[in-house]
């Protein structure tokens, strides 16, 4: 497969699965209202027509064909309405399918073989079209029950011209040419067509059958693509679609007075004059006319954001270069703050190309509480919080498995059934809040539930059985004991279900959120619920950071956990008791933590009068952290830790991730919330 066709792929995958997400919320949306109205059901047969017409052209049979069934089904409930009991059926019965398509979509995804016998779906969808019509062919009030591909080219949207029927009171024309070379022009066409009728645009269109006759591109590439409205209104309208359309190279705009008469491959103007206004993409002639958006392979965005990162890192060889340095040259500083300037510069850009919000995670959830809920027998409302706090894609695409993981661990074992809520004088409904908030420069999710939670004394039992502790029973803290539930193959659940109690999860969700150099911090109360935060870096690549000395091992602290440093005498200290020592600033106390005793690291500077305290904070909590030095500030790029050293819990410990700097020499990121916890 050739580089067109992978894009023109990427690009089927993208619209079908926002378009199954899509109906999703409108499934969920008719579900609690208890009915389908008629804006609904259109926007369902829109989206089932889409998705046929771009798998027929990709020729992805088992898609087209039920989604070919459905639109069936929705054209008739369009045309005969639908009565109230069958309501929930239909509801059930679309879920079915959509998880079918996407199973499908899962397989082209992987290069596997797609399902080949269909027929026992499509009998399902004709016996509930049987049952909601009354009759044994669901041909009640419409002759044709199982639409051939001809016939569905009369009932779907009406936009297609006929070729020899003469078109009257058309009054715009415009005639779209695309890009050199794309490849699959029908499909381009077959796109603007959707876009034309999202916006309510009232159209026309040639050729015709652009969703199913793959010929038709040659036509395209010909003639151009055409379509026919009938007032400026509309001709705005459809400029806008076309002027925001990808692979559009340019498009021409045509005025007509009196009957336009098509002839094959060519549309000609009849009785009447025409006046044309050529428009290029790469023209002078109208700055309304330039695409606005276009969409990226993500491979290039990470290729970019690599080469920001050598950049940083070079940009760092230069300055601490010892031979330059000799030069003390004052031209050459002003050329590294600039260099510095456009640096940041490019890397804000590069990471706001690569932000999405996490709204499309959360939104997901909602089918998984409302299928579970069905499964379980449990009412729970689902409340989201912060759907438009955006987060690295690559980060997102990770963390949407974990997510969904304690979704349905809150769900299962969390929520408590009906009576028993009731009996613990709860709501019967119970409640989840699936959360997102920026903390400096961190994304905070959390998933909330006012459930059963965790009891420690039994975490505790299960971890003494499964012989899991690592140290003195009594040494174990409540954070630590939570901590317990994250090791693989504990489980609390006494017996095995669908959803959980096989010992696989937690475990999973600590690492996959780890891999993005997030941290996952577990907090519950008996009987009152349970919340679980990942804590995620805004992005992967680049931060600032202060380097610090302590002994002979340099560490990275992230600039924006820094508030000030400081040099303090020994009568500025308050000691607690022996190992405890605090600090008053600004009429606050903090605890002083020393880093060398922290680490265990050997160092010459143990009186506090010769090193430098530090005001950190994370999130609500700040402490001190006492080092010997302070090396200076350095933009560095942040690489994971080795994979080979996640069983000593770094992150827990306090570390990030690692940074190479100019010199070659390899630093400690610090963790300051984990660092904080931690006291």
């Amino acid at each position: 497969m050739d580089n067109n066709n992978f894009a023109v792929l990427d690009m089927y995958l993208f619209e079908t699965n926002s378009l199954l997400d899509q109906l999703d919320e409108i499934l969920l949306k008719a579900e609690s209202e208890l009915g389908f109205d008629k804006e609904c059901i259109d926007e369902i047969f829109r989206i089932m027509h889409t998705i046929k017409g771009s798998s027929a052209m990709m020729q992805f049979g088992s898609i087209m064909a039920i989604s070919h069934k459905i639109e069936d089904l929705f054209y008739y409930i369009r045309d005969n309405g639908i009565e109230q009991k069958f309501n929930e059926d239909l509801i059930n019965l679309v879920f079915k399918f959509t998880d079918f398509i996407k199973g499908e979509i899962v397989k082209i995804e992987e290069g596997l073989e797609l399902e080949k016998n269909i027929e026992p779906f499509e009998k399902e969808i004709l016996d509930f079209l049987n049952e909601i019509t009354g009759t044994e062919d669901g041909s009640a009030n419409k002759p044709e029950t199982n639409i051939d591909e001809a016939a569905l080219t009369a009932h779907a949207p009406e936009t297609a011209i006929e070729e020899k029927t003469a078109l009257k009171n058309i009054k715009y024309e415009i005639k779209i040419i695309f890009d050199d070379e794309i490849q699959m022009e029908n499909l381009r066409a077959f796109i603007i067509v959707n876009q034309l009728s999202e916006a309510d645009v009232d159209f026309k269109y040639k050729p015709e059958n652009v969703d199913r006759v793959p010929e038709t591109a040659n036509e395209i590439i010909k003639n151009g693509f055409r379509v026919y409205v009938n007032d400026k209104e509309s001709l705005d309208k459809a400029l806008d679609v076309v002027k925001g359309s990808l692979n559009v190279k340019n498009y021409t705009v045509i005025e007509h007075k009196g009957e336009i008469i098509p002839e094959k491959n060519n549309a000609k103007v009849q009785n009447g004059t025409a006046k044309s206004c050529d428009v290029s993409r790469n023209g002078s002639n109208s700055k309304n006319s330039k695409q606005s958006l276009i969409t990226v392979n993500l491979s290039k965005l990470d290729k970019l954001v690599d080469i920001v990162g050598e950049l940083v890192i070079a940009e760092s060889m230069v300055e601490s270069d010892v031979e330059i340095k000799k030069y003390n040259s004052e031209s050459f500083k002003k050329s590294t703050r600039q260099m510095r300037k456009i640096t940041d510069e490019l890397q804000d850009i590069v990471m706001s190309l690569r932000m999405v919000p996490v709204s499309g995670i959360f939104q997901k959830m909602k089918r998984i509480v409302r299928d579970m809920g069905k499964e379980l027998n449990k009412e729970v409302e689902l409340i989201l919080k912060g759907e438009d706090t955006e987060i690295d894609k690559a980060i997102a695409d990770t963390i949407s498995d974990p997510i969904m993981h304690l979704v349905r661990n809150a769900m299962d074992h969390g929520i408590e059934s009906e009576d028993e809520r009731i009996n613990k004088g709860k709501n019967k409904v119970g409640r989840i809040v699936l959360s997102a908030s920026n903390a400096g420069g961190e994304i905070h999710i959390a998933v909330t539930d006012d459930g059963r939670g965790f009891e420690p004394e039994k975490i505790m039992e299960k971890a003494i059985e499964k012989r899991l502790l690592t140290k003195p029973e009594s040494e174990y803290t409540q954070k630590d004991i939570f901590q317990l539930l994250m090791l693989p193959g504990f489980s609390t659940n006494e017996s095995i279900t669908e959803f959980s109690g096989r010992g696989v999860g937690m475990d999973v969700v600590k690492s996959n959120v780890e891999k993005v150099g997030g941290t996952v911090v577990l907090d519950s109360e008996p009987g009152e619920g349970t919340e679980i935060t990942f804590r995620i870096p805004l992005t992967l690549t680049i931060v600032s950071g202060m380097l610090v000395m302590v002994g002979n091992t340099v560490f990275i602290i992230p600039i924006k956990n820094i508030q000030q440093s400081f040099r303090v005498g020994e009568k500025d200290i308050v000691k607690k008791d022996k190992k405890s020592e605090l600090i008053i600033i600004r009429e606050k106390c903090y605890h002083i933590l020393r880093l060398n005793e922290y680490f265990n690291i050997n160092t010459n500077v143990t009186n506090i009068e010769d090193g430098i305290l530090i005001l950190v904070e994370s999130g609500h909590n700040s402490i001190c952290l006492f080092v010997d030095e302070i090396i200076g500030e350095q933009q560095v790029v942040v690489k994971p830790l080795p994979v080979v050293l996640n069983k000593y819990n770094l992150k827990e410990s306090g570390i990030s991730g690692c940074s190479i700097l100019g010199d070659g020499s390899i630093n400690l990121i610090l963790d300051i919330g984990n660092i904080i916890d931690s006291m």
